[in-house]
């Protein structure tokens, strides 16, 4: 198992380094972010001196070099457009953008679970074909659409949930949360539900087709033919044996959430990482735009390890093939 994750992490950090080296060189071509720095009247010996106070006119491999020497150092430079640490607009704005996802992949997968679960037993039922035919829309709509329609029924037409912001938030040391206010959890709820939609009824479907697969297996007959409680048949067999794949979805989509948040925090206004994305590509800020997909190829790697350790805890037949493998 050391091995297997070792060589994890050397693969990791070789992810790491093509993504930055990819996400380096095509900003290269985003525009010239003096042009967002200076006014129209700058000088243009001043603009030069900048340039060359920037390090944009040295070699790409000595600028990208020297970006990852710092990016080890958590330096990721100075913001065009905000004359801040890139560093320190990130940690200002990752509270928010956290604590959406995780609330958004908690709605998906309590709910997507439990949906899928009874889809599952209960599969005869109106309930059940209604539960399928709700995923269907889930998948199908896109998630701006969601936000917007639930924006005009919950704020608009019944004036239960504020539309946009993030609420009251309370310091936790640096971190801010609006966990314990009610303004910020009122605030939290349209924007979860709209990131978690999709992966909610991925994750319901998924369950039902696995619990139904689960369900046909020999060793289901075999317990309910020695009597065991159907019960503990259903959720202390079938279910546990179905949660492996459910794993790897929900570990891979907690980053997709995460990482996709940008359209979430844009419809609402959601003070986050991907609307600092958002603005920093309007504003040419390279710095931030590269430090954001640092930051979420970090996440999408740290979470497949995860997985990939979570799964000899589900499923310990997983932990013995992962050492002979390794």
């Amino acid at each position: 198992m050391i091995a297997f994750i070792l060589r994890r992490l050397a693969q990791s950090i070789a992810v790491l380094l093509t993504v930055g080296l990819i996400a380096f060189a095509m900003f290269r071509f985003a525009g010239d972010p003096v042009n967002q720095i200076v006014s129209q009247d700058t000088p243009y010996e001043q603009r030069m001196q900048i340039r060359r106070d920037l390090g944009l006119d040295d070699p790409f491999p000595v600028q990208f070099g020297r970006y990852v020497a710092r990016a080890v150092r958590g330096d990721y430079g100075i913001s065009y457009q905000f004359r801040q640490p890139v560093s320190d607009l990130l940690k200002e704005r990752m509270p928010a953008t956290l604590e959406l996802a995780l609330a958004a992949t908690l709605f998906a997968l309590s709910f997507g679970i439990l949906m899928g679960v009874f889809s599952a037993l209960k599969r005869d039922s109106a309930l059940a074909a209604l539960l399928q035919t709700v995923s269907l829309v889930g998948v199908s709509l896109p998630t701006f659409l969601i936000g917007i329609l639930l924006i005009y029924l919950f704020s608009v037409t019944l004036g239960w949930l504020p539309s946009y912001g993030r609420g009251d938030t309370v310091r936790l040391g640096w971190w801010s949360t609006g966990l314990l206010t009610s303004s910020g959890l009122r605030a939290l709820v349209l924007p979860a539900i709209t990131l978690g939609l999709f992966q909610m009824t991925l994750i319901m479907r998924l369950v039902r087709a696995e619990m139904l697969e689960v369900l046909r297996t020999d060793y289901i007959r075999f317990a309910r033919a020695r009597g065991i409680r159907t019960s503990a048949v259903h959720f202390g067999h079938a279910l546990k044996n179905t949660l492996v794949p459910v794993i790897t979805v929900a570990g891979l989509q907690l980053g997709s959430v995460i990482a996709f948040s940008i359209i979430t925090e844009t419809v609402f206004q959601w003070p986050g990482m991907g609307l600092l994305f958002v603005q920093s590509v309007q504003n040419v800020d390279i710095p931030i735009m590269a430090a954001y997909l640092l930051l979420v190829a970090l996440i999408f790697v740290v979470i497949n390890l995860a997985v990939d350790i979570l799964y000899t805890v589900v499923d310990p037949r997983l932990g013995s093939s992962l050492g002979r493998a390794a």
